[in-house]
């Protein structure tokens, strides 16, 4: 009985320094990023549900009412609805994070077609000399840390840069459009702080500008906001669901994103759930216009 109360006053207080982290300060400090990146709102509220076994049935209720304001919160600022755009003539962008056991034809397969543009972060070298040949009208990148793009039109690699603080930038482009493919380190070592600033200071483009990548970082994180001001967040502006990317199809994290420029109109925006990976792909579709000389 003295070790299932301790439980619960632990869970209690546990729980309790969760929910003023993410009222609160949520990852401006190293630990309590630690702490708010593995404690999203779903989580927080398993657990409350976790201590109804532990308290007296008289005050479950109380513990329910919470748990309910706590789903209602993640599903007011996590579940996104946007009107519906005819997307037969746009132009498709498609980023997937292929948990390194994926290549090329795996996300063709999962995309059902071929996108304009697609990246592909952790990029599995598995018969990529093959794909390369079955689809000699297309273009075909792979760089050394693993980021794969293909594109329908050449591409021109701008640079390939690894900062500091272990982020992998790659700044190319194709179709008029400037695209920085981004993979940061999901290494708990590292704070998120600096990381993000190094991506924005390697950005020298403004206009007809997406950035995309796994950023390892939540939708919700403090360290977006020079990303908030200046870029469209696509799912944000125009998808449909949760806007969570991970894990293997349960929305608990947006760690996926795609940050466009302003002057770019974004059509659709899709998040494809597969078990080929434990991120889901995006797929964005830009107006035609948007990328014309």
């Amino acid at each position: 009985m003295k070790l299932k109360n301790q439980i619960k006053i632990a869970l209690q207080v546990f729980l309790c320094v969760v929910i003023v982290i993410h009222i609160t300060i949520k990852d401006y400090f190293y630990l309590s990023s630690l702490i708010f990146y593995a404690t999203p709102l779903p989580l927080i509220a398993l657990g409350i549900l976790f201590l109804l076994l532990f308290v007296k049935v008289s005050t479950r209720k109380y513990y329910i009412v919470t748990v309910l304001i706590i789903l209602g919160i993640w599903v007011k600022n996590s579940y996104i609805q946007t009107t519906s755009e005819n997307i037969s003539e746009g132009f498709e962008i498609v980023l997937w994070n292929a948990y390194r056991t994926e290549n090329f034809e795996d996300a063709f397969q999962e995309n059902e077609s071929l996108p304009d543009v697609m990246v592909l972060i952790e990029c599995d070298e598995k018969e990529y000399a093959s794909i390369q040949k079955k689809y000699p009208n297309y273009h075909f990148q792979l760089t050394e840390e693993a980021i794969g793009i293909f594109s329908k039109t050449p591409i021109k690699i701008h640079s390939n840069t690894t900062t500091k603080q272990n982020v992998t930038i790659v700044h190319f482009s194709t179709q008029n459009t400037y695209f920085y493919a981004i993979d940061v380190t999901a290494n708990i070592k590292y704070f998120r702080e600096p990381m993000l600033k190094s991506v924005i200071s390697e950005i020298k483009t403004e206009e007809k500008t997406i950035i995309l990548g796994d950023f390892n970082t939540p939708f919700e994180s403090l360290f977006f906001k020079n990303f908030k001001k200046k870029y469209q967040h696509a799912f944000t502006k125009k998808g449909n669901g949760f806007r969570e990317t991970w894990f293997w199809n349960i929305p608990l994290l947006s760690l996926d994103h795609i940050w466009v420029s302003n002057d770019l109109e974004i059509l659709k925006t899709e998040k494809i759930s597969t078990w080929k990976s434990d991120h889901s792909m995006l797929r964005m579709t830009l107006k035609n216009t948007a990328i014309e000389k």
